[in-house]
């Protein structure tokens, strides 16, 4: 019975899939990244956090922003291949931003 659970516990803590992101890349200038932005929220990101008083609203950046943006646009998408590319001002990241603030909750997969 002992190897059993050991076991089964063994494969739920290997079992699962890694967190999966999609962040606007640095170095883009403002313009492209408010283009990318409004693409994302025009066409399937909930963009409702990063709204004025929303709980990802800060910082109030054009970057941060962007980086909700985008990754809901990839997470509701499914995190399809070339959902997270945005004409290359986006790409595919296994970590989250370090400075989004403990009130925002930034999905890392399909379905948050």
């Amino acid at each position: 019975m002992v190897p059993l659970v050991c076991l089964l516990l063994f494969l739920a803590m290997t079992g699962h899939s890694s967190a999966t992101y999609c962040l606007c890349n640095d170095g883009v200038g403002d313009q492209a990244l408010q283009t990318t932005l409004d693409y994302a929220c025009g066409n399937g990101a909930d963009c409702s956090a990063i709204q004025q008083n929303g709980a990802c609203y800060n910082p109030n950046t054009v970057k941060d922003h962007c980086n909700y943006a985008v990754n809901s646009y990839f997470q509701n998408k499914g995190q399809v291949t070339g959902s997270c590319d945005f004409a290359g001002t986006a790409s595919v990241s296994a970590n989250p931003p370090t400075n989004i603030p403990s009130t925002c909750t930034y999905p890392s997969r399909y379905g948050y």
